[in-house]
């Protein structure tokens, strides 16, 4: 039996059974890390001691004839934008490249009280700003399907994890598509859940108002469970809000879905436009009630994330200053430290966007950028709403592309910015949306994209667990 293979599902049958321990599992999944990872490099720090110590934990509980979760035991990875305690936590920077996280994100307590096994934690572009994983400092993440091509960013680092069986799950944050855009290079699930499902506590801010943190996985299950695992409202975070996961009953018969005509544009790739055409195909073979729909604001989508993101960014990264924390360079003025510090310890993308935020907050120009901006989101969100009052849930692709070779976009940030074109409307309007594998063009994974209304995450879900088994006979 190959451990490294099996869903969360099946680890936990096998567990309860006694088929294996924790503790080989662990030890599996830690030897194809060392064999496979220099070649990935979707790890940035691997907690060996941390992981074979937490498997002993679980399989002392299982044996204790005690109830247990679905994910005790079960090894996975965390993007290196997550503190857990005593763990070195980088965000993929300089800045960060020796900080040691001094408690838990919520998320990572949350998985801990249900006996979680942490492998390591995953690269990431630098402080989740990127498509590709190329934007860390601690080099490129390499895609499974093919090593010249990039795996998606900025959860690069869990879904190439996931999809070479060096974890069996991964948690991702994902600000306008850092888990969806990923999962669908990588050939694996990712949901983004609605905004506020999940808490941001410990989760290192990029866009304060789109951050959500949600899994990667091998199928739709997978990211159930562990998302079931850490929602919930948080006093931490008053952002979050009371979730219950409901079991929806869902059927494709007779359901409304809603393709919107904005998604499929000209300069997208065409082959990707068949295979997640020929996926929507077999849904209404199904009994769906297709129907196209506009989203007319989508248009504008891009533009409007990339003034309130790097905004927020800007803001959100001011504390990275030399003095209280991570890299500090001394010089004769406080002044001096904070440019010297910062001008060394931030990489290119980051400085871009906080240039970029900075001027669109700054004085005379706040009204024309980022309040037209605010306007635009608000409109967006309209779209969607008056989308849903006509269908159930909404398809799309997830990318226009499938993943493409890196240092390919690298020189042309706007290029690079266009991999979002599909998955920032959804950040912007705080929607759950899940990308799932729906075929292949040259060996390489196209995702199909799927999106409900706020807080019908278990809808969502459970049309996507249906579409998959269509899609992945």
């Amino acid at each position: 039996m190959d451990l490294k293979n099996l869903t969360i599902t099946k680890i936990h049958e096998g567990l309860l059974k006694g088929d294996f321990t924790s503790v080989e599992l662990t030890k599996a999944y830690i030897k194809n890390i060392e064999e496979k990872d220099k070649d990935l490099a979707a790890f940035i720090t691997i907690t060996k001691d941390l992981a074979l110590s937490q498997a002993a934990e679980a399989d002392k509980m299982i044996a204790s004839g005690k109830k247990v979760s679905m994910l005790t035991g079960v090894p996975g990875a965390i993007k290196d934008n997550m503190l857990i305690d005593g763990v070195k936590c980088t965000s993929a920077s300089k800045i960060l490249a020796n900080y040691v996280a001094p408690y838990d994100a919520t998320v990572i307590q949350k998985l801990k009280d249900q006996g979680a096994v942490f492998l390591g934690k995953t690269n990431l572009d630098e402080f989740a700003m990127g498509a590709s994983t190329e934007n860390s400092a601690f080099g490129p993440t390499h895609n499974p399907y093919d090593l010249s091509r990039v795996p998606g960013g900025s959860s690069g680092g869990s879904a190439a994890a996931v999809a070479a069986n060096e974890c069996c799950y991964a948690l991702g944050s994902d600000t306008g598509g850092s888990i969806r855009q990923p999962a669908s290079f990588c050939g694996v699930v990712g949901f983004k859940p609605t905004y506020g499902a999940v808490s941001r506590y410990g989760l290192m801010a990029f866009a304060s108002s789109l951050d959500q943190i949600g899994p990667l996985a091998k199928n739709v299950e997978d990211a159930r469970i562990v998302f079931e695992a850490i929602s919930g409202a948080d006093p931490k975070d008053a952002t979050s809000g009371q979730y219950i996961l409901k079991d929806e009953n869902v059927s494709l018969k007779n359901l409304k879905v809603g393709i919107p005509k904005e998604y499929f544009i000209k300069g997208m790739d065409l082959e990707v436009e068949k295979v997640v055409k020929e996926a929507i195909e077999k849904v209404r073979k199904q009994g769906a009630i297709i129907q196209e729909i506009s989203l007319p604001h989508t248009e504008y989508a891009l533009a409007c994330y990339y003034i309130i993101a790097p905004s927020e960014a800007s803001a959100n990264l001011a504390r990275y200053d030399g003095i209280k924390y991570g890299l500090s360079k001394t010089e004769n003025e406080l002044l001096g430290v904070y440019l010297k510090t910062r001008g060394l310890g931030f990489g290119l993308e980051v400085k871009r966007r906080i240039m970029l935020g900075t001027y669109s907050l700054s004085s005379g120009y706040y009204d024309a950028y980022y309040l037209k901006a605010q306007e635009v989101r608000e409109l967006i969100k309209q779209d969607f709403k008056e989308a849903f009052s006509k269908v159930d849930l909404i398809l799309t692709p997830v990318s226009p592309t499938t993943a493409f070779k890196i240092g390919e976009k690298a020189a042309d940030p706007l290029s690079m910015y266009l991999a979002d074109i599909f998955t920032v409307a959804v950040n912007l309007a705080g929607l759950p949306a899940v990308s799932i594998p729906c075929g292949e063009i040259d060996k390489l994974p196209v995702g199909l994209q799927v999106i409900g209304k706020h807080f019908e995450d278990g809808k969502v879900l459970k049309a996507a667990s249906l579409i998959e088994k269509l899609v992945v006979e």
